[in-house]
């Protein structure tokens, strides 16, 4: 595959714009919003911006978009700092905020108001969405659309100075209300918010919209390529692109920025609408922003998700135009794939079944070999106890087992391993009737790694010594919802799944007592999994399933998803 063939359309544009010698440098920002934490449609375009601009020998801003106060805090700031770095990307001196540029964007507006392209209307919020029209009708002028051009001066002045309440006035632009486009429906730029900002503190009291920082931001940061997520479905009618170029268009400023739009990242069985997500912290659906079964960066770096498998997965996603919904077994595959190679093995039990060896010697402790990966013998081997007592999965035992269970059965033989191999003699049960041990005896002549262990049986088991084990609270994690495209529900309520979490009471072997927060180990035949970084500690293990073994979706998946994306 040749270079060109590589790139997307966004980096073969770069690429033909530095050719042409158009620009010799490129410049980029990651600008989100401080009103909710970063979730993974946030990756595909922190992994853009940075990459293109670093490919190239370029800079990246990082610009808080900061011009909503009443749903900004300084939580939301800490966490995107801390999101972007943990991804691996470094603004360096390039950290910047709408808020910087306050000052600029005021006059700026002032100056729209002096060329007659912005006016101060006084109708209530309610009666603008009445009078913007709809997408088969066009809208109606506001009675104050002819308003002079010193009395809007005098106004804005006057909103500017705090003399109005919120909602009072607003100053919109000045374009066209029959336009097809309903974001050239003579626009907000301004709104009256006497709340105090978590960055300018009391000093405004007016604060521009989105659409009017943005491309301005862009033009005083010297943005070469303004690179936006955008979604066919819900602005195939509304591009905000015109908009963004009108007052560009408009106000002349020294600097162009060109925007280029790319399709949002939408992950299936996940949310990315923050009004869903702020649905879920404020309901108590999840535990908050970072609990591990939601979408976000730091839910899923609580969770375990390697940086690597991120960027790997937003790479596979592909840069387009064309909205998709991505399979989550993608993700999950980045994940298994990248755990595959680094993380080191370890033996766990999760739902404890205790095995009995009658034969074995009392008080008698044996330190068998383990390899600590089976595809890199250079990261060595550790021992692990073995006794009399030793602890198996409920599941590796069954009594009116099929023909072709190969794991333990009355009468049945399995390896242990790194151990022996044992026969199950006896099964004990409680008064309920539940089995609650199993008797069984071992051949001394078959431990590991022996000459004498050639004695071939057709299962293997993972165990832990009863004496030895390690507690632990176990978090088994599933997806969080039950539908392909939660985003498309009106309610989110009915497509949760029920079983997105089970909470077990594990035993570790004792390695794992070194288990450092965020590290991540195999369990052997169960999955990936690692401490929780928030409430792990030395005396009390909480270990987090970062992912199974398989993907025990996809048939499910594969489903839902041809139905998806037909729609889409």
């Amino acid at each position: 595959m040749s270079e060109t063939e590589k790139r997307d359309f966004i980096r073969q544009i770069i690429h033909d714009d530095l050719e042409s010698g158009k620009h010799s440098e490129i410049v980029t920002r990651f600008p989100p919003e401080p009103n909710g934490y970063l979730h993974i449609g946030h990756v595909m375009s922190i992994c853009l911006n940075f990459g293109v601009a670093a490919e190239t020998g370029g800079r990246t801003f990082l610009r808080l978009d900061d011009t909503n106060p009443g749903k900004e805090s300084k939580e939301y700031v800490d966490a995107i700092k801390r999101d972007v770095h943990w991804l691996g990307f470094d603004w360096q001196d390039r950290l910047t905020h709408a808020s910087d540029y306050f000052g600029q964007l005021y006059e700026s507006a002032c100056r729209l108001i002096e060329m007659g392209g912005a006016y101060v209307d006084s109708l209530s919020a309610d009666e603008i969405r009445e009078h913007r029209g709809t997408l088969t009708e066009p809208g109606r002028n506001s009675p104050y659309r002819d308003r002079s051009v010193e009395e809007n001066l005098d106004l804005f002045r006057r909103m500017r100075a705090g003399e109005f309440g919120d909602g009072e006035h607003v100053l919109r632009a000045r374009i066209d209300m029959s336009s097809p486009n309903m974001n050239m429906r003579d626009p907000a730029l301004y709104r009256i918010r006497h709340i105090p900002h978590q960055n300018a503190g009391d000093e405004w009291c007016i604060y521009p919209m989105y659409d009017f920082a943005h491309g301005l931001s862009d033009a005083y940061e010297h943005i070469t390529h303004s690179l936006c997520t955008h979604s066919l479905c819900t602005l195939e009618f509304e591009d905000h692109r015109p908009l963004y170029d009108w007052f560009l268009d408009q106000l002349k400023p020294e600097y162009r920025p060109r925007q280029i739009e790319f399709s949002r990242l939408n992950l299936a069985y996940a949310v990315t609408s923050k009004r869903k997500l702020n649905t879920l912290v404020d309901e108590g659906i999840v535990s908050g922003w970072d609990d591990p079964r939601m979408p976000t960066i730091a839910g899923m770096r609580r969770r375990g998700y390697p940086v690597a498998a991120l960027r790997e997965f937003v790479t596979r996603a592909g840069v387009t135009k064309k909205d998709k919904l991505i399979e989550m077994g993608v993700l999950e595959n980045c994940i298994r794939e990248t755990l595959g190679e680094q993380a080191e093995r370890r033996m766990a039990v999760l739902r404890p079944l205790k095995v009995v060896l009658t034969n074995y010697p009392e008080n008698t402790v044996e330190m068998m070999e383990a390899m600590n990966h089976p595809g890199r013998p250079e990261l060595g081997t550790r021992e692990m106890p073995f006794s009399r007592e030793l602890w198996i999965e409920q599941d590796d035992f069954m009594e009116d087992a099929p023909r072709k269970f190969f794991r333990l059965k009355p009468g049945g033989e399995v390896r242990l391993r790194f151990g022996y191999i044992i026969r199950c003699d006896e099964v004990v049960r409680n008064t309920a009737g539940d089995v609650v041990e199993l008797r069984c005896s071992y051949d001394p002549d078959t431990r590991s790694g022996t000459a004498s262990s050639d004695r071939k049986v057709k299962g293997t088991i993972h165990w832990v010594s009863c004496e030895h084990a390690i507690d632990a609270r176990v978090r088994l994690y599933d997806r969080l919802f039950n539908e392909a495209n939660p985003n498309a529900v009106d309610d989110i309520h009915g497509a949760l799944n029920p079983e997105s979490l089970e909470i077990v009471d594990g035993k570790l072997e004792p390695a794992l007592a070194e288990l450092s927060a965020g590290q991540a180990v195999q369990f052997e035949r169960l999955g990936y999994f690692c401490a929780d970084e928030k409430e792990d500690s030395a005396a009390a293990r909480v270990i987090n399933r970062i992912v199974t073994l398989r993907d025990s979706w996809a048939k499910l998946e594969k489903q839902a998803m041809q139905q998806q994306n037909q729609v889409v």
